[in-house]
């Protein structure tokens, strides 16, 4: 018999959804450095392990528990729906008893997670092990007249097709988006703080027209803007309807009511998802694989911002804060390692990887289908994982830099044959024979390019006073074009 165990308001909140934790489970709350230390060591991968202080909010969407939890609450809203058509047996149905029953699939938490997998030792099926444990709510709750319409005229997929696509939901809302959101508040910050900051552009890896740091940095920003506004209109779908999809069930039984209205209204006004309309057993993912490409767009873009970050730091572009107590080597006492842009860099190929696995396998199922979509579904949330650590180093890694306008300063004085461009133009506009061809002798020579070498170049040209004094105006440092961003 299972025990209504009435938990306070405690666990892991995310906005006003909460995850119920039992006294007598492991909680799903931020762990400390301690239980990290003590819990976490054993794990394999390190998305538990070495980083669960960064993915605990994640397991409120796509640890075990949480996936058993989305499955009680589809089944118990399905029943509810059921109780709302209504069908004659579920007329006299006492609607205190559904409010009880809703509660305690709010209230679902780790010690009731425990009793499925309990029973799913025996019938060695997970939906299945549901369906039992919701008998056993009934008979407790006094409902035990209606339990056969538990789980009726459905298949393990109306279920886990809707379940996992609402936890998607949900972690893209509570965590991912927000995530994002900060990391784009950040770069936007950045790139208006140094919008105006000279800096030498490079091409090939090469010297090139100068830019200015905020403008580069906002060229990701932009970036990201673009991919989150298409991640918010990302449509999450859902399967709901029977074995193959045609309701054979609900029709041999009730052929008087309208089973598709009635799962469309289900599927999208109760669950939130929009239903899919002709399916096999299962549904075909498309939109999911949609989700995910997008998904790794984000980090394919971010992936580029953490490359383009170590090099800058390399140049010495940008210099990074010191920590006190903080070791860069174990044998070079002076190293100050880009190791947040690095773990962000590993994490974000990582997710990429596994996003795109799902993205290609998914939509493809043998006939109406094969069990692989539920063997790689189970690691959803790996790749969301790695993406949130990507993303928390990320910013870490970019609230430690600053720049360093001697560094940028003096590298724009050591190059004035970037100048060459600007020369050229406008010696163009001016009907000057070959400007391009005689800017090219000039700075192709192998021998540095400085200030003087310019100046000489420019008086002995055979233009006005007029066009020479506009031209040696121009400076690496003020040939930055046109800065416009917000």
């Amino acid at each position: 018999m299972i025990q209504i165990i009435q938990v306070p308001r405690s666990g892991l909140r995310c906005g006003d959804f909460f995850v119920k934790a039992p006294a007598d489970s492991v909680p799903l709350h931020k762990p400390t450095k301690l239980a990290v230390s003590s819990f976490a060591l054993q794990n394999i991968s390190p998305v538990d392990g070495r980083y669960a202080g960064i993915t605990w909010p994640l397991a409120a969407f796509f640890s075990e528990e949480s996936l058993i939890r989305y499955r009680v609450r589809v089944e118990v809203e399905y029943f509810i729906a059921l109780c709302r058509l209504p069908l004659p047996q579920l007329q006299n149905i006492d609607k205190a008893k559904l409010r009880a029953l809703r509660e305690a699939s709010q209230n679902f938490g780790t010690a009731q997670a425990l009793r499925v997998k309990e029973i799913e030792q025996t019938t060695n099926h997970d939906v299945k092990a549901v369906e039992y444990f919701l008998r056993e709510l009934f008979d407790h709750l006094g409902l035990s007249e209606y339990k056969e319409f538990i789980h009726f005229g459905l298949t393990s997929q109306d279920i886990n097709n809707t379940a996992q696509p609402m936890a998607i939901r949900d972690a893209l809302d509570k965590v991912i988006r927000p995530a994002l959101r900060e990391l784009l508040d950040v770069i936007e910050g950045m790139a208006r703080e140094w919008k105006s900051l000279p800096m030498l552009a490079h091409t090939h890896g090469q010297p090139a027209s100068p830019t200015t740091l905020g403008k580069e940095l906002w060229v990701f920003a932009e970036r990201l803007q673009k991919q989150l506004s298409n991640l918010n209109f990302q449509l999450l779908s859902a399967k709901f309807g029977g074995a193959t999809g045609n309701f054979n069930a609900h029709k041999v039984a009730y052929p008087e009511i309208d089973w598709t209205t009635f799962a469309n209204t289900f599927v999208n006004d109760v669950l939130g998802l929009e239903r899919q309309q002709t399916t096999t057993q299962i549904e075909h993912y498309d939109d999911l694989a949609s989700l995910f490409d997008n998904m790794a767009r984000i980090n394919t873009l971010l992936l580029d911002l953490c490359r383009d970050m170590w090099l800058y730091i390399s140049m010495g572009y940008f210099r990074q804060k010191v920590k006190e107590g903080e070791v860069g080597s174990s044998a070079m006492p002076h190293k100050v390692n880009p190791i947040d842009f690095e773990n962000a860099e590993g994490n974000l190929g990582l997710a990429n990887a596994l996003f795109d696995h799902l993205a290609r396998k998914l939509p493809i199922s043998r006939l109406q289908r094969d069990l692989t979509d539920s063997t790689v579904m189970r690691n959803v949330g790996v790749p969301f994982a790695h993406s949130l650590i990507a993303y928390k180093s990320l910013l870490k890694g970019l609230a430690k830099v600053y720049p360093d306008p001697e560094k940028l300063s003096a590298d724009l004085e050591a190059n004035w044959a970037v100048v060459a461009e600007a020369i050229q133009t406008i010696l163009r506009r001016e009907g000057y024979p070959h400007p391009y061809e005689a800017l090219k002798q000039l700075t192709r020579t192998g021998k540095p390019v400085d200030r003087q070498t310019i100046h000489e170049f420019i008086l002995a040209l055979g233009v006005s006073d007029e066009v020479k004094q506009e031209l040696m105006q121009i400076t690496p440092h003020n040939y930055t074009g046109i800065i416009s961003f917000e």
